[in-house]
């Protein structure tokens, strides 16, 4: 006789989503054609429905949003030109200095805050005079939501003055926007609100939008030209891709007013986690999907906490010694938070003491990284 299944909660990422059964039903059904010939009727239609949506002309299906991301700084960029962009950049840290790589573009990174912003001062002493000793200073890139930042989202205001900047140098702005639905659900606005200003915009659909696969870049009609040339040249021209873009539609359709609940879902989770001895959060940047969770409890460390929370059916991400990364999604229910909440507690078990709330409070204050 077996015992019964351990139940399995999965926050390392939202790019566990599964399709919904409404993306496996019109992906089973959907029509297609050869998308490099432009004949794929339903890649077609995602690439134009994302454009209305994020207030651009045109749009390319892309795999991946690394692909998307290289794809728009091929676009953007020659050999020897340069793109600014922070030093916690997904683009700079996790996508194999692809740029570099295969397009010869060269980053140059600025410090980004805690809430993800670089600041347009710094950005601004990063933009290269006209000189022979300098790579040439084509792109600006920022990342909304900022992965790294505690997902945190850039606002209108900020891309604005960003606009303004790159305007006075004659730069073009690209917006890694991998969870961009989920910066416009946190500040409940309206998506166009925070691509206005971009020239180039990538959103994952396989993240928590819950599609299977793919990105979309979105931008004018001459930058698409050229980042359909660039796909096709990193082997990214799929041919019946209509079955992929199926599940896209209906993200897009179906999955983008629901990310307020993940965003619910992930307050109380760190709310909760906060009052555990231990246990570090800042409250004030958790404002989307993603909470970093600091492990300050002696004879713990973040890898030995996701061991024995993996044994409770608790799957986490480690991301340094003393730091946790959880990210809700479509799969992660309010009674998950719960049972997720108490396994914690059993794990660690004590309240948090005023005097630890107060050194950590001095802490912030100090700039220290809780």
């Amino acid at each position: 006789m077996t015992g019964e299944a351990i139940r399995i909660i999965d926050l390392r990422s939202d790019t566990i989503t599964r399709p919904t059964s409404s993306m496996r039903r019109a992906m089973a059904e959907a029509e297609v054609g050869d998308d490099v010939f432009g004949e794929d009727p339903t890649v077609n239609r995602l690439e134009k429905m994302a454009a209305e949506r994020l207030g651009k002309q045109a749009a390319l299906f892309v795999a991946s949003g690394t692909m998307g991301n290289l794809v728009s700084v091929l676009s953007h960029c020659g050999r020897g030109d340069e793109v600014i962009l922070g030093d916690l950049a997904h683009m700079h840290l996790f996508e194999q200095g692809g740029m570099a790589a295969l397009g010869g573009v060269h980053p140059r990174t600025v410090q980004n805050g805690p809430d993800g912003t670089m600041d347009l001062i710094a950005v601004e002493g990063a933009i290269r005079p006209d000189d022979v000793h300098y790579p040439r200073t084509r792109l600006i890139a920022v990342e909304n939501t900022h992965n790294r930042c505690h997902g945190s989202p850039l606002s209108p205001a900020y891309m604005r003055d960003l606009r303004e900047l790159a305007d006075k140098y004659g730069l073009k702005i690209h917006v890694d926007g991998a969870r961009i639905f989920n910066s416009a659900a946190a500040q409940n606005l309206d998506v166009r609100e925070l691509t206005a200003d971009a020239d180039s915009v990538s959103f994952c659909l396989s993240k928590a939008l819950a599609a299977p696969v793919g990105s979309v870049v979105c931008g004018c009609n001459e930058f698409i030209a050229r980042a359909r040339r660039a796909r096709k040249a990193l082997g990214g021209g799929m041919r019946q891709a209509g079955v992929l873009a199926a599940a896209g539609i209906v993200a897009l359709d179906e999955m983008v007013d629901r990310l307020a609940e993940d965003h619910y879902n992930v307050r109380r989770l760190a709310e909760g986690l906060h009052r555990i001895h231990g246990l570090s959060i800042s409250l004030e940047l958790v404002k989307s999907n993603i909470v970093f969770i600091g492990v300050n409890r002696e004879g713990m460390t973040s890898q030995l906490l996701s061991e024995r929370l993996k044994a409770q059916g608790i799957l986490i991400l480690p991301t340094g010694p003393s730091r946790l990364r959880a990210v809700t999604n479509y799969h992660v229910t309010s009674e998950d938070i719960d049972y997720t909440l108490n396994v914690f507690r059993k794990l660690l078990p004590g309240q948090r003491k005023h005097a630890e709330t107060r050194r950590e409070e001095q802490g912030k204050a100090r700039g220290n990284d809780f």
